[in-house]
């Protein structure tokens, strides 16, 4: 047997008298964070669990492990030093439209390729629940919700289990891109946590698709090094307009297309 000993020099025993585990760590402290990564970065798919619930679970868990006067205090340095971003949030844009609205646009424009996405699916626009923002983080995440979906188009991710890892990670990489590490570290707790799921379920129980899932992420992440700022971005100005024209107008660059569809439904 190999003597390892040398790698664990050290490791130091810290006494506590805490009854219950305690790390520095937030959310290695939280027992609702330790079994959601528990369950949802080892377990397989199936339908008595629906992935999209995953997500659900995982925001609602961080709501209230996250510090979020904190996080609206790094924002609040952020747009000291950033009048874009400071403009953005004094704007405070929030989209109002629905299905019938896209229903109008050709084909090939955004606006109708998303229409065609939800009505073929017997999908609606989800915009995230109506809701006035108390501050600047939950402005932000309502953006992010409204957003989503059409940073799958513009990305050129597909609306299915693997393709989701483009624009998680076009998120995770254009927000330390653009922002101070710290806030950007905060923005991104939920992406990490939920991209990291569909990674390691490929490795562990769907091998054969693990080359697809990484193509995946190497795009998205590829988006999000070269584009402009995927947070602030008014999608819903470029509905009328090609895919091509809509990345141009709104700096979305380094797009990729590959087909993630056949690949995710081999995850049952």
């Amino acid at each position: 047997m190999p003597d390892y000993s040398y790698l664990m020099q050290g490791i130091q025993k810290v006494p506590t008298k805490s009854s219950v585990l305690v790390s520095s760590s937030k959310y290695l402290n939280d027992a609702r964070v330790r079994d959601w990564v528990s369950t949802h970065l080892l377990r397989r798919n199936g339908s008595d669990v629906p992935t999209p619930s995953d997500s659900i679970q995982l925001v609602q868990i961080l709501r209230e492990v996250q510090d979020i006067d904190h996080i609206n205090g790094l924002i609040a340095a952020e747009r000291e030093k950033n009048p874009e971003l400071d403009a953005w949030f004094k704007e405070g844009f929030i989209s109002t439209f629905g299905l019938e609205d896209l229903k109008k646009y050709d084909p090939e424009t955004v606006g109708g390729i998303f229409y065609t996405q939800l009505s073929n699916n017997a999908l609606d626009v989800n915009i995230v629940p109506p809701f006035t923002p108390k501050n600047d983080f939950e402005y932000f995440n309502l953006r992010a919700g409204q957003t989503h979906d059409l940073e799958h188009i513009l990305g050129g991710g597909g609306f299915d289990f693997i393709g989701e890892l483009v624009p998680y990670y076009m998120r995770l990489t254009n927000l330390f891109v653009h922002m101070s590490p710290e806030l950007a570290g905060e923005l991104s707790a939920f992406s990490i946590f939920g991209s990291t799921r569909i990674i390691t379920r490929a490795v562990l129980h769907y091998p054969q698709t693990w080359l697809i899932t990484q193509n995946a992420m190497e795009r998205g992440a590829k988006v999000g090094r070269e584009s402009a700022p995927l947070y602030m971005m008014r999608f819903e100005d470029v509905f009328a307009m090609t895919l091509d024209d809509a990345r141009e107008t709104l700096g979305v660059q380094g797009v990729e297309m590959v087909d993630t569809a056949a690949a995710s439904a081999e995850w049952n």
